[in-house]
């Protein structure tokens, strides 16, 4: 019997397996930002065990609320901060060089092929797009992880997403995820991987992708995966090219990640996405998701394009081409943040920032900021928002505000009319 490419990455990076289905893995990277690492970093100095395993493959950015708005984030940023130079973490990244953190870390090509990543941040799922494992964990977990070097997992089950057909125009990765969450339900694929797979998502760049894996977890996922190919290696290339004499090499080595043709699965499911249809969410879950259509009209008092599943370059050149030589309503506020500082500039430089500035979005530093109801961006109650994020709960930009998800595309054409809009129609 074959193997998916998680039990691949299993098997590769066993440490121990202490109990019958319980598995410690060695880890490649360990991820780390202000918000969930410095109760990590305050236990383990209580322990008396202020160490890091390899400072190496130890990332460190402040990135959720940045620059700091109040006392209590600035204490936070300087915990991690302190930390980092106190272990000469080489990788650290800073208020002015810092950016999400789902989305620097790939940036710099710290995410490969077959690794093992862990991070305090449920979206780490996010790097599985690479052909990883990588999973969110909690601050025990992390603790170990940032000390020794290993993380204990269940033994991994994957459900197959096939997604076939092709496209319209409009269509984007964001209503793919959506969908099938709206299929799967928030608990479908709970302890599961998600491995995506198909004609379409083999056409999508590695920013689409990273959409979808980075939603995995809105259905429960420990893991969203994609299988490594050309396009990945294409991503890559600018910081594996010394360790390959050409893209057809690296290519070659990176296939022992791809699950076998014979492998055996929790469950396989298909969507054939030919007839999608842009895709919104509604209600306080990620899975209440209905067509754009089906919501035409819902009033909208913020727009907020940005975050760790939407905020890179692709993400903002959707938006910008629905918002180019258009205004937003008056009624509405457009709030934008490019995802790092790189994403930033190369909009700045494609014109993007001012097609945005023209358009009457505020653009803001790289920050995850208002999707977790932090800074630039808290709802007021009884507000909605039309957000490019990822989680709608109660409360989650702010308390009794509401969130819709959806795409780039459709954020930006929802910040003209005022109300909740399909792009196509413009």
């Amino acid at each position: 019997m074959g193997k998916t490419i998680a039990e691949k990455i299993f098997a590769a990076h066993l440490r121990d397996e202490p109990f019958a289905g319980t598995r410690v893995l060695s880890l490649d990277r360990v991820l780390c930002h202000e918000i969930t690492t410095p109760v990590a970093i305050a236990d383990l100095v209580w322990r008396q065990k202020d160490r890091v395993f390899d400072r190496d493959k130890i990332k460190v950015v402040i990135d959720h609320v940045t620059p700091s708005k109040d006392s209590k984030t600035a204490t936070q940023a300087k915990i991690l901060r302190d930390w980092a130079r106190r272990h000469e973490i080489p990788d650290f990244f800073d208020v002015g060089r810092n950016g999400v953190c789902h989305a620097i870390f790939p940036e710099k090509g710290y995410i490969r092929p077959g690794f093992t990543v862990i991070m305090g941040d449920s979206h780490t799922c996010t790097h599985g797009a690479f052909g990883a494992f990588a999973a969110g964990v909690g601050t025990t977990d992390l603790e170990v992880g940032i000390l020794k070097g290993v993380c204990a997992f269940r033994e991994p089950a994957t459900i197959r997403i096939n997604i076939t057909g092709s496209l319209q125009q409009g269509v984007v990765a964001k209503d793919v995820i959506l969908h099938v969450i709206g299929k799967l339900g928030v608990n479908g694929a709970t302890d599961r991987i998600l491995e995506f797979r198909g004609p379409v998502v083999e056409a999508m760049s590695m920013e689409a992708r990273m959409t979808l894996c980075n939603m995995a977890i809105e259905a429960g996922g420990t893991c969203g995966v994609c299988m490594p190919d050309m396009t990945t290696v294409d991503y890559l290339w600018p910081f594996i090219k010394e360790e390959f004499g050409s893209r057809e090499a690296a290519l070659a080595d990176y296939s022992q990640w791809v699950s076998d043709p014979d492998a055996d699965y929790d469950k396989v499911l298909y969507f054939d996405v030919s007839s999608l249809e842009p895709q919104v969410t509604f209600d306080y879950k990620p899975d209440c998701v209905k067509s754009v259509a089906d919501l035409a009209g819902t009033r909208i008092d913020q727009v907020y394009i940005g975050t760790c599943t939407n905020g890179r370059i692709e993400d903002l050149r959707q938006a910008a081409a629905v918002l180019k030589g258009k205004r937003i309503a008056d009624s509405v506020r457009g709030i934008v943040s490019p995802a790092t500082p790189k994403i930033f500039s190369e909009a700045l430089d494609e014109g993007i920032i001012q097609i945005f500035m023209d358009a009457g979005f505020c653009v803001t530093n790289p920050t995850c900021g208002a999707c977790l109801g932090m800074s630039n961006g808290v709802l007021a109650e009884d507000e909605v928002c039309a957000s490019t994020s990822n989680r709608n709960f109660n409360g989650r930009m702010g308390k009794g505000g509401m969130v819709h998800l959806m795409s780039p595309a459709t954020a930006a054409a929802s910040a003209i009319a005022g109300t909740i809009t399909d792009a196509r129609s413009l």
